[in-house]
């Protein structure tokens, strides 16, 4: 991948080469063009370094020196807070508030489908499809506003959906025609550079 550096870096994140979570969190070093090892992991056989140092056993996991962080979430702070150019959160504090809140529905009420989506149950995964596609719906004035969601600049609440846009083919959820402003901030987004690098070749092949 774009983003592996060689083996003396200091820094290293387990990730799946498919999974959202891990994706995000690519993305982050991506926007920020920070030196990282990326350590694809096969999620039916996982390396025993991860189940060491991380007690879950989860992906992404991310390895700085003597610190290991394993919620996606955490790790994207802190990547933005120890690489602070360009800022990926805003500096105020009701406006880093606010974006704190996207976060959290959008792990609640996007992310928290994942797992249904990927569901070789067809009944449970058409509910999740439909609760997407609604959820995205509905939302399409937000998107509408500005040029990143809820922002005039990128942020890790647009690192954070992206990976979802980027896998609605993949999850077989159609936007109908109201939905055009999250399409059009998806297309936007998908032609960022620092969006492409992030791409393992399991996702580029994901919209082939």
């Amino acid at each position: 991948m774009a983003l592996v550096a060689n083996r003396r870096s200091v820094m290293n994140l387990f990730s799946s080469t498919s999974c959202p979570q891990s994706h995000r969190v690519r993305m982050v070093l991506a926007e920020k063009g920070i030196t990282v090892e990326i350590i694809d992991v096969d999620n039916n056989q996982k390396p025993e370094d991860l189940i060491d140092l991380n007690p879950y056993n989860t992906v992404p996991t991310l390895v700085d020196r003597e610190l290991v962080l394993y919620d996606p979430h955490t790790i994207m702070e802190y990547l933005d807070e120890r690489f602070p150019h360009p800022p990926l959160m805003p500096v105020d504090p009701v406006s880093r508030a606010r974006a704190r809140l996207a976060l959290y529905r959008i792990e609640q009420d996007w992310y928290g489908l994942v797992p249904a989506l990927e569901s070789k149950g067809e009944k449970t995964a058409n509910k999740a499809r439909k609760d997407l596609r609604d959820s995205l719906t509905s939302s399409a004035e937000v998107f509408a506003a500005k040029p990143y969601f809820l922002s005039d600049e990128f942020s890790l609440v647009d690192a954070t959906i992206v990976p979802i846009l980027w896998r609605l083919t993949h999850y077989r959820v159609e936007l109908p025609r109201q939905a055009r402003p999250v399409l059009e901030y998806a297309e936007r987004m998908f032609s960022r550079e620092s969006f492409q690098d992030s791409l393992s070749e399991a996702e580029r092949e994901m919209r082939e």
